[in-house]
């Protein structure tokens, strides 16, 4: 074979192999776009989350800078998606006061939440003797004496849309849900066991995805 019979073929093997990506590069364009269409004619709506009730088993703040509370929170959620079902991977709830924590995450189970459908977790938040800084101790004794304390539930977690057979990649989930509890005279909880106050709510945390 001659060099330049040796040379032909190499350029034609090249221009295949270019073919080849070219085609594998169209082909994924083409679902890229389907997808991307797809997407906007469904138009995904993010889950609607509800805080309705907790129940107060114990909240002490009487030891300075440390914090010690223990909730029952009831919680649902709502895909208002028709053809959109939502995986909740990963789900961590927990409590704030002033946006800092006061109780560990408590992980709620994975599930699927399919079209129009509501899941409620009922889960416990409780932190022993968690450190809070000074100002937020005197701030939060006096609140407490005045008989009303303004916290924050939320959950942190990782989700993923399905549409038909596709599963999107994972996205951030972050909920808050404003909790307004009160004590002493200016309770208006009930109570339904040994020092334990159902607080009820129905109120509409905010949700970024």
């Amino acid at each position: 074979m001659s060099v330049k019979e040796c040379g032909h073929h190499s350029k034609g093997r090249g221009k295949l192999l270019r073919k080849i990506i070219a085609g594998i590069l169209i082909f994924l364009l083409v679902v890229l776009i389907t997808i991307l269409i797809i997407w906007a004619i469904l138009r995904p709506n993010k889950p609607r989350f509800i805080l309705q009730d907790t129940t107060v088993y114990g909240f002490n703040a009487s030891v300075p800078n440390f914090l010690t509370s223990s909730f029952q929170v009831t919680v649902s959620s709502r895909n208002p998606n028709d053809r959109i079902g939502i995986y909740y991977d990963r789900l961590d709830i927990y409590a704030t006061y002033r946006d800092q924590q006061i109780t560990p995450r408590t992980s709620l189970p994975p599930s699927y939440q399919g079209h129009k459908e509501v899941n409620v977790w009922s889960p416990f938040v409780y932190g022993n003797m968690v450190p809070i800084s000074p100002d937020f101790s005197l701030a939060l004794g006096s609140e407490q004496a005045a008989g009303s304390v303004f916290l924050t539930i939320r959950i942190d977690g990782r989700v993923r849309w399905k549409v038909g057979a596709f599963i999107s990649g994972r996205y951030h989930l972050y909920v808050r849900c404003p909790a307004y509890i009160t004590f002493g005279s200016r309770s208006n909880g009930f109570i339904v066991g040994d020092n334990a106050v159902k607080f009820q709510f129905v109120t509409r945390c905010s949700v970024s995805v």
